[in-house]
């Protein structure tokens, strides 16, 4: 078999238009450690096949003559070729049903899987992810939502200058205009029926450092949740700030047992002890944006029942979510699906639970778009590739005919092999169950 290094082209979404490897990188591989790459072409990707052609690498229709392949999101059932190996992300860790026949069909072909998510270091750490550039994308959407419904709201703001961040050539530029966005609240304020202005993050890790990083070019203050409980509406505090709030395990839920005082590893090993005390601060909150790690096991932050109760009492203070994580009805109920780049909002109508695509109407706007990070492709792409560039070699110099204990892998990687030779490696054999059914 021969050696060559292959770069698959994206086709689950329309807009998805990242690559693993820039040309940049893949030029770096080729002349430091003498690999060759198989580009697949692609109309569509932020890197054009010249880009490619000019760093040194092979254009093709196909990727037949290449032992590894590397690509972003998830590949169709026809695309594998038996014992080869596959590098991205496959979201099959959770046991996703959606994804389990793709598991079984690289299991019956006896491939090597590798997935991104599962590349991590001793504490745990992913090491390879585009959770910066979500954020980054997400809190550009979210403040073009808010735009859009303060405008439908009446609201004059600067906000509404705000666009998608897929019109942005580059971050740099996206900077720029936010950067005078803020500096047009820090001379005129916000109106004075919408002060306090109020931002929540759920979470503290990479994709909210990354949202973070977008508002901070707004004129923000930081408070604690404590603090936010006691801000008044219309009260006299300064319209030039926009306040920010950052919640944590701690103060997103408590034991149900009262007696019991919070512990953060206990919150981990047995959440279904505890129960979400978020609710108390949604009314005092303008912009939501969710950040967490959520699964099935963990208590919703908010759900359905409790903005019914919330929109039936009046017109709430909430006007947006920036739905990051994007759990479809997961740690906020009415995100009801992920969303296309190219239709990226909905408002969810509490009264009904139904949903209708769009920024127009009553209830709630969402912005839960699935690829974020392809929002901005070429900055995203060149972020993740930085990290990545340090273990292609190692995968593709990898006899991975070898018995699993004698895999040459960095062991980050080697963590990260859910299949070897078709057969589920031991820390993944939990997914045998899911796969069967």
């Amino acid at each position: 078999m021969s050696n060559f290094i292959g770069i698959r082209h994206e086709d689950k979404y329309v807009m998805e238009r990242r690559a693993p490897l820039t040309p940049k990188h893949v030029e770096r591989l080729i002349k430091n450690k003498k690999l060759d790459f198989v580009v697949q072409t692609s109309e569509k990707r932020v890197f054009t096949d010249e880009e490619y052609i000019k760093a040194g690498a092979e254009i093709a229709n196909d990727l037949k003559k290449c032992s590894v392949i590397f690509g972003v999101k998830e590949m169709p059932e026809s695309f594998f070729e038996a014992e080869k190996t596959y590098v991205f992300f496959s979201h099959v860790c959770k046991g996703q049903p959606y994804n389990m026949p793709m598991l079984r069909k690289m299991m019956e072909m006896k491939c090597n899987l590798v997935d991104y998510e599962r590349v991590i270091d001793e504490q745990g750490k992913r090491l390879i992810f585009f959770g910066r550039y979500a954020g980054l994308s997400g809190m550009i959407n979210s403040l073009w939502s808010l735009g859009l419904r303060l405008k439908d709201a009446g609201y004059t703001t600067p906000f509404s200058y705000i666009k998608q961040a897929h019109h942005y050539s580059s971050l740099a530029e996206v900077r720029d205009v936010i950067s005078s966005v803020g500096q047009e609240i820090a001379e005129k304020g916000m109106p004075e029926e919408l002060r306090p202005f109020t931002f929540a993050f759920t979470g503290y890790g990479n994709v909210s450092q990354g949202a973070q990083e977008i508002l901070g070019l707004l004129p923000v203050k930081e408070i604690s949740p404590e603090k936010l409980l006691s801000l008044k509406r219309r009260s006299k505090l300064p319209g030039n700030l926009i306040y920010k709030i950052i919640f944590k395990e701690e103060h997103l839920v408590e034991p149900v047992d009262e007696n019991e005082e919070f512990d953060l590893q206990e919150y981990y090993s047995s959440p279904e002890k505890f129960r979400s005390t978020f609710e108390k601060y949604i009314p005092h909150i303008d912009v939501l944006i969710n950040c967490i790690y959520w699964d099935a096991h963990y208590p919703r932050l908010v759900t359905k029942e409790y903005l019914k109760k919330l929109f039936a009492a009046g017109t709430p203070k909430l006007k947006v979510i920036g739905d990051i994580s994007c759990d479809v009805n997961g740690s906020i109920e009415c995100t009801e699906k992920g969303t296309e780049i190219e239709d990226p909002v909905f408002v969810y109508h509490p009264e009904t639970g139904i949903h209708t695509m769009g920024h127009k109407g009553n209830g709630l706007l969402v912005m839960a778009v699935d690829i974020l990070p392809s929002e901005l492709p070429r900055d995203s792409s060149a972020g993740f590739a930085d990290v990545l560039v340090n273990y292609v070699k190692a995968i593709s110099d990898c006899d991975f005919n070898e018995e699993f204990e004698a895999l040459d892998l960095p062991r980050a990687i080697k963590s990260a092999l859910i299949l070897h030779r078709g057969e589920l490696t031991h820390p993944y054999q939990y997914l045998e169950s899911h796969v069967n059914s």
